[in-house]
C-alpha cells in the first residue's frame, strides 16, 4: 500500500515539474511584456515607470528593436513622457514600442 502511494506521489510530482518547465519555456519563447512611460532614455539605458508608478531601469543592447509610432527609431528618440511597451526575452530587452502623446 505504501509502495503504491509512493509511486503515485512520485508520478504526480514528476508531472507537475514537467508541466511547469513546459509553461516557463512557452512564456520565455513568447517574451514577457510590460508597459509604462519613459523617464529617460539614452546611452544604452532606459528608465521608465510602470503602470503602478514604480520606476525601474533596463540596459538596452544594440540589437534591441526600437520603434516610435510604428517607425524605427533610436533609443534617444524616446522622450520623457512617451508611452512604451517593453518586450523581454531571456531577461534582455528585445523590443521597445513607443507611442508619443497626442497634443
Amino acid at each position: 500500500m505504501v509502495t503504491r502511494f509512493l509511486a503515485a506521489f512520485v508520478a504526480v510530482a514528476a508531472l507537475a515539474v514537467l508541466t511547469s518547465v513546459s509553461l516557463a519555456e512557452k512564456d520565455d519563447a513568447a517574451g514577457d511584456t510590460h508597459s509604462g512611460v519613459v523617464v529617460s532614455a539614452g546611452e544604452g539605458k532606459l528608465t521608465m515607470t510602470d503602470k503602478d508608478g514604480k520606476e525601474h531601469s533596463h540596459d538596452i543592447t544594440a540589437d534591441a528593436k526600437i520603434s516610435c509610432d510604428g517607425k524605427e527609431c533610436k533609443l534617444e528618440d524616446l522622450k520623457k513622457g512617451t508611452s512604451i511597451k517593453v518586450t523581454m526575452k531571456e531577461k534582455k530587452v528585445v523590443k521597445i514600442e513607443g507611442k508619443k502623446a497626442k497634443r
